[in-house]
């Protein structure tokens, strides 16, 4: 939908990244910044972009949402799944470890990433996932 610069300093410059293909922001935050050839995702959460509401089913309907969503982040960044360097993975159960990563390696099935994965005590919404990532440009 739009980016827009937000910080200069030198040769660094902070671009808001923003598009209506992904939930926006719940809170004073975005979607991802862009610098230094790099995008900066915010977590992404299982929510349908044009409703606002979290996808109906279990983990690995969620998980599928969350990549969906930070791919078209990317997308407005100008990057793609195929540049994300590193993820980060907030599971609040780690039980469901098996099947949110039979979802995520179909979105990283050639193109794999450094990643953790870390089993949280609450998300928003009270979600069962949310995904953030770094990408390069």
């Amino acid at each position: 939908m739009f980016a827009t610069r937000v910080f200069s300093r030198s040769m660094s410059t902070l671009t808001r990244v923003q598009t209506a293909k992904a939930p926006p922001a719940i809170g004073p935050y975005v979607q991802a910044i862009k610098v230094n050839g790099m995008v900066y995702t915010s977590g992404s959460l299982p929510a349908v972009p044009e409703t606002g509401e979290i996808v109906q089913g279990g983990i690995v309907e969620q998980t599928h949402q969350c990549l969906t969503n930070m791919s078209e982040v990317l997308k407005e960044a100008g990057t793609g799944l195929n540049k994300v360097v590193k993820t980060t993975v907030f599971l609040k159960d780690m039980n469901d470890f098996v099947a949110m990563n039979e979802v995520y390696s179909k979105y990283f099935d050639q193109h794999q990433p450094a990643r953790s994965c870390v089993q949280v005590a609450r998300l928003p919404k009270d979600v069962a996932v949310e995904i953030e990532c770094v990408a390069s440009n």
